[in-house]
């Protein structure tokens, strides 16, 4: 039986709302089929808001989620219309990350799941993190499910968003952790060059590589962790941002972009990593692209727009669907919780 459902995604690097219109129907194994993509860029009022919500007080924030997630509603009812779609079973709303410390118990992702359902008059599931954070897991990163299912045809899928995540089938299990900070900083440095972000690595490209800087970032004690773990913003503005101050920004945006690359090669070769799929913004950021080639010999594979630029969104539809199922939708070997377990709260 085919199943419609629109995903919904807002990563930390604030490049806008994220919506995806798949079809998914299982057989022998899943499949699926993309219908409809869509990035709307966020207002300079709506990146303010959401860039700023980690300092709000809990009246405020409470606001926010509340009004953020009419927003998301909005939006999805627009997409709707605009493409005339009918026969949608549920939206899957993955929500914007404000908090994330599942060392203290919590997480929290704005956008309220009942505001959607009010606006659209659709089933919604929103909420996917929460529950493993409860069995002691990291909430993060979730993927994996749809890395496993969906594209098994390749030994690791990479993201390349705010953060770099990486999935990969190892002795028979699906394991998964954050790897680097990636658009969440250099997104940053190129702004205070007066860019949204480094087109294609250009910035960087012209920058030195200060390896002083270098190997102060690359002696973080995160990277000498074991899976499973994960980042937020809070560990960049602990961490990495202070490191990054007074240095000349172009130098800086050369050297944290060799940074990520040596971190993700490193991960590339522990594993022995045959081919793997890229996806994300940073994708794009051909001279990043370039870095890491140039220190592995697995297959990179930059596969079309679509599942570049809607992949995570694909896969939060997915779990939409496995939820409604009820089958199982996080994986523990991913995240470190107590067991697999099906999560999301389902209006």
């Amino acid at each position: 039986m085919k199943t419609l459902a629109i995903g919904l995604m807002s990563g930390t690097s604030l490049d806008g709302l994220d919506i995806c219109l798949a079809e998914f129907e299982k057989q022998e194994q899943w499949t699926f089929q993309i219908l409809k993509t869509e990035t709307i860029p966020y207002s300079e009022s709506w990146e303010s808001k959401l860039r700023n919500a980690i300092h709000l007080s809990a009246e405020e924030l409470l606001e926010l989620h509340s009004e953020y997630g009419f927003y998301l509603g909005k939006q999805v009812l627009q997409f709707i219309e605009k493409y005339q779609l009918e026969n949608i079973s549920l939206i899957a709303s993955h929500g914007h990350t404000v908090f994330h410390q599942p060392q203290r118990k919590f997480t929290l992702q704005i956008g309220d799941g009942r505001a959607i359902k009010i606006t659209t008059g659709l089933p919604v599931v929103y909420d996917f993190r929460s529950q493993d954070v409860l069995m002691n897991g990291n909430g993060a990163p979730l993927v994996p499910i749809g890395d496993e299912l969906l594209f098994p045809e390749y030994h690791a899928c990479l993201n390349l968003g705010g953060f770099s995540n990486i999935s990969l089938a190892c002795n028979g299990k699906r394991i998964a952790f954050d790897i680097v900070p990636v658009n969440i900083v250099l997104n940053k440095l190129a702004q205070q060059l007066g860019k949204s972000f480094d087109e294609q690595g250009d910035l960087a490209r012209k920058g030195k590589v200060d390896e002083v800087l270098l190997a102060k970032l690359n002696s973080l004690d995160f990277y000498g962790q074991h899976h499973p773990k994960s980042l937020g913003i809070e560990w960049c503005n602990q961490y990495i941002f202070p490191i990054l101050e007074n240095i000349e920004t172009q130098n800086s945006l050369a050297t944290f972009t060799e940074h990520i690359a040596q971190q993700i090669s490193t991960v590339i070769n522990r594993y022995n990593i045959r081919n793997i799929l890229f996806t994300g913004g940073g994708a794009y950021n051909t001279f990043l692209i370039e870095k890491i080639k140039g220190k592995t010999s697995a297959e990179v594979i930059v596969p079309v727009k679509e599942i570049i630029e809607h992949k995570e969104a694909l896969v939060f539809a997915f779990m939409g669907v496995l939820r409604m199922n009820n089958e199982i939708n996080v994986l523990s070997s991913a995240t470190g919780s107590i067991a697999d377990h099906c999560s999301g709260i389902m209006l």
